[in-house]
């Protein structure tokens, strides 16, 4: 006997509730996401952007009549309640022989925010907090404003022409030290500035930060070479990286037999996109940089061995390590891009008279243009954050020559540079002070962030305007 039809309308207003709770249950995730995603940026907005604003100075005294310049910078609850302490940063480093202070709220006895305390930045030592007693240069001496207004126009003059000057400073203790003008990097009251003059120096601390070199082992200074090493480790990798993602998409799309060969080719290519990223470095160092690289030494640069050239860590065996680790995606990307055009915009072409080669060049390749940009996006976003695989072939901590400079071939693919993604993880974990680093940790990440962003902006408008043009094309 036939089963007996089953009543759907009966049982539909059971379902009903669920039907409605759906695009609820939908668009409240995509509200928790966006939230969290807010938060971050917030958070790292907040505490990497602010640590450039001119922060007011204060001087403290103790009960005990000791007293110290700076600044606080948090305040935690002792201990069985029994109040709560202050740390402050103090700078002065050669003197005091630390930058850091903790002081219970019960041992001070006065704060107060004079004017005339200044701050200034000065290598190799730090930062110094206290007053500017005078100025000297050439055998002639400043005091006062005087003094100020002299200081604030020799920092604008290079430091090769300050290196007769010298400041006398003073701690609000009564210590006393000369720092060479020559040492020093900036200087500012931040308790006698307008709001106006605060923002021009938190833009003038926020361009130093991007345009200049990491100092004092890496807690302190900018971050332009990392800035420069990623971007150009990002697009070698993209440069490799999609001609062979694409030809292997077309291939295992378009030319060959869909046979069981062919699904267990795909079902390795997803495979290898989840494999761990160090796993990716350990194959780079071995292949890469001991295989090729001590191969190339032998072969061109006989000369300068045991001194390796390629035989080491360097930008281009990063760039291919990345590559490799991104190509499934890129693959994957592109395969799903050609497997969506319908059969009919093939078969048409060739009914017209179109070899298989140009069907594939100017039909089905324009037509998947976006999916293999959408596969180049998702490689440079996963590109640019790894650090483990470049820790193996070729990131270093601090790299005293550019990838790129004036000597002939401009382009050195040997030399070691530096990334975002690593200095991050060492000023958070190897700095001197980490205290000091954590802003800078912010301030890092937040620009890996908005680089990551951009670079994927520049793939997601060409995208757009692809399609457009196919669109105007159709």
């Amino acid at each position: 006997m036939p089963p007996a039809p089953v009543n759907v309308s009966s049982r539909r207003p059971r379902m009903r509730w669920l039907d409605n709770l759906w695009p609820w249950l939908c668009g409240a995730s995509v509200a928790l996401s966006l939230l969290m995603l807010g938060a971050l940026l917030a958070l790292l907005l907040v505490r990497g952007l602010g640590h450039f604003w001119p922060t007011t100075l204060e001087e403290v005294t103790l009960n005990s009549g000791d007293r110290f310049a700076g600044y606080s910078v948090r305040e935690v609850a002792l201990p069985l309640e029994t109040g709560n302490e202050r740390l402050y940063f103090t700078g002065n480093q050669d003197i005091t022989g630390t930058r850091w202070r903790w002081v219970t709220l019960a041992e001070i006895a006065d704060r107060s925010q004079p004017a005339d305390l200044i701050r200034v930045d000065r290598t190799p030592w730090g930062d110094f907090i206290g007053r500017l007693e005078a100025l000297e240069q050439s055998g002639q001496r400043w005091e006062g404003d005087a003094a100020w207004q002299r200081l604030t126009a020799l920092l604008t003059l290079p430091a090769s022409q300050r290196e007769e000057s010298q400041l006398l400073l003073s701690t609000v203790s009564g210590q006393t030290l000369r720092q060479p003008l020559a040492n020093v990097v900036s200087a500012q009251a931040p308790n006698a500035m307008s709001w106006w003059q605060k923002t021009f120096v938190w833009g003038d601390a926020v361009w130093r930060f991007l345009s200049e070199g990491p100092r004092a082992a890496n807690t302190d200074g900018g971050v332009w070479p990392a800035i420069f090493g990623t971007v150009l480790m990002v697009i070698l990798m993209s440069v490799i990286v999609t001609p062979f993602g694409v030809l292997a998409a077309i291939y295992l799309n378009e030319i060959a037999h869909q046979g069981q060969l062919t699904r267990l080719v795909r079902i390795g290519v997803r495979n290898l996109a989840g494999v761990p990223s160090i796993v990716y470095g350990v194959f780079g160092l071995g292949v890469f940089v001991y295989g090729l690289g001590s191969s190339l030494d032998e072969w061109f640069f006989s000369d300068t061995l045991p001194s390796p050239t390629f035989g080491t860590g360097g930008l281009l065996w990063a760039s291919l390590t990345l590559a490799l680790l991104t190509l499934p995606v890129v693959i994957v990307a592109t395969e799903e891009g050609l497997a969506r055009i319908p059969e009919a915009q093939r078969e048409g072409a060739v009914a017209l008279g179109a070899t298989r080669l140009e069907m594939l060049t100017r039909i089905v390749l324009p037509m998947a243009a976006p999916a293999m940009l959408t596969g180049v996006i998702l490689a440079v976003a996963r590109a640019a954050g790894e650090v483990a695989p470049l820790m193996l072939v070729g990131v270093a901590k601090l790299a005293p020559q550019m990838p790129i400079d004036g000597d002939f071939p401009y382009l050195h693919l040997e030399r070691k540079f530096m990334h975002l993604g690593y200095h991050l993880f060492d000023t958070a974990f190897h700095g001197e002070d980490v205290q000091a680093a954590i802003p800078l940790v912010y301030a890092t990440a937040l620009l890996l962030v908005l680089i990551v962003l951009v670079l994927n902006l520049t793939a997601i408008f060409l995208r757009h305007y692809l399609r457009r043009q196919r669109g105007n094309e159709c």
